[in-house]
């Protein structure tokens, strides 16, 4: 039987302060879990790709049981990141010009988590409005958006 793990996830960040915080919901079977965090000198895209590794991480760790993780999230820049991951690892993580990618320590962790189990990936617009179904990816923003307000 398979066992899935359901992640919702959000990342923010403070342009003008750099903080940022970022959410993950998982859901296993009939539990709820949500885990967050915040960070400084730091950008959206790290807090996106932080609540994705801090999840799959809990899962790993928590659920050995689990056979496949879906991963639901509103960043384009996470959703599409396993589909470059040939040409990145072509490059050795780094740009045209030598110089390292962005975020290339967190994309190269990224990379390595989501081989096994196997994870798929689920891309929802952002910011929707509470249509009376039940969608965590609205929890996980207002939980990312609420620890940056916090660090201010």
């Amino acid at each position: 039987m398979d066992r899935i793990a359901t992640i919702y996830t959000d990342g923010s960040c403070h342009t003008q302060h750099l903080n940022g915080g970022w959410a993950a919901i998982i859901f296993i079977d009939e539990e709820k879990v949500v885990l967050t965090g915040e960070a400084t000198d730091t950008t959206h895209n790290r807090m996106e790709l932080t609540a994705v590794i801090k999840a799959i991480q809990h899962v790993k760790e928590h659920y050995t049981a689990v056979t496949a993780i879906r991963i639901i999230s509103d960043s384009q820049y996470v959703v599409t990141l396993a589909d470059r991951k040939e040409k990145l690892s072509a490059r050795s993580f780094s740009t045209k010009k030598g110089t390292d990618i962005r975020n290339a320590d967190l994309v190269k962790l990224f990379l390595d988590l989501i081989v096994d189990p196997p994870v798929e990936f689920i891309k929802i617009k952002a910011h929707q409005k509470n249509d009376g179904e039940l969608n965590y990816n609205i929890e996980a923003d207002k939980l990312s958006r609420s620890i940056v307000r916090k660090q201010l």
